[in-house]
């Protein structure tokens, strides 16, 4: 196994932006972008998060950690359109304008199709790809009316590749890329951009409560480098696509992964 690689210092990437991120509380990829992106030099950052304690806590920790003062939170589940509608509106007002949308919330559970209930397939598709079309739509209605602005999604190589017990994930992650791509092109007449990355796998501490060591060793053996990835080596990718530096980049779709072909 390779080992991961030294923290990438920050440069400047998101310098005098405004970013909002979706499901940023606790150890995963959603911190670590929001994370990332005050350390890129972002104006001021928006983050919400279903679980109000850590949701608290991400706050705090970003602002010590980082220096950034400016960090705000709001509880939001995604799955309801009006408090989506309200996390919009606060960080409109928060922020002075959204620039930088990153959609992160997504939700996954394992279980083979034959068992699967309706409420489980319909729990995952609401949160993980209704909930990426509710933020998109409510955002896009600020950001093309002035002219410009960016949204990422979080999607999965499991919208391209297969996975028993994953049908109601991966068909929802297909969803995202398919809905970015679609988003992408109505936005681009009004300067609006839309990406996505599509991680394989990034090892971090909710992961491990959710699924076994076997298996998160199976996966990670899968990879190239013999491992999963850090969740900062997504947000990396994320915040590449939120900048100018991607700048004639949307609709497309980001493999984050070390998977052999």
């Amino acid at each position: 196994m390779k080992p991961a690689p030294d923290y990438v210092p920050a440069h400047g990437l998101l310098r005098g932006k405004s970013v909002l991120v979706t499901a940023a509380a606790g150890a995963g990829i959603g911190f670590a972008v929001a994370r990332r992106a005050a350390e890129e030099g972002c104006r001021a950052l928006f983050i919400s998060d279903v679980h109000e304690r850590r949701l608290s806590e991400a706050v705090e920790a970003i602002q010590r950690e980082t220096g950034l003062q400016a960090v705000h939170g709001l509880l939001c589940d995604v799955s309801q359109e009006a408090q989506v509608q309200a996390l919009i509106n606060a960080a409109e007002q928060q922020l002075g304008g959204i620039d930088v949308l990153i959609n992160n919330a997504g939700l996954g559970t394992s279980k083979r199709i034959v068992d699967m209930g309706d409420d489980e397939w319909h729990k995952v598709i609401d949160v993980t790809l209704t909930g990426t079309f509710r933020v998109t739509r409510a955002a896009l209605k600020v950001m093309q009316p002035r002219g410009h602005g960016v949204i990422v999604n979080n999607a999965s190589v499991l919208g391209w590749r297969a996975q028993t017990e994953q049908a109601h994930y991966a068909a929802a992650k297909a969803g995202v890329m398919a809905l970015t791509r679609c988003a992408a092109m109505e936005a681009a007449e009004f300067g609006v951009r839309i990406n996505a990355v599509a991680p394989s796998i990034a090892i971090h501490a909710f992961l491990k409560k959710s699924a076994s060591e076997e298996l998160l060793n199976e996966l990670s053996a899968k990879e190239a480098f013999g491992r999963g990835a850090e969740p900062w080596e997504i947000a990396n990718v994320m915040v590449f696509l939120a900048s100018d530096y991607s700048s004639y980049m949307t609709g497309e779709v980001v493999s984050v992964s070390s998977q052999r072909a």
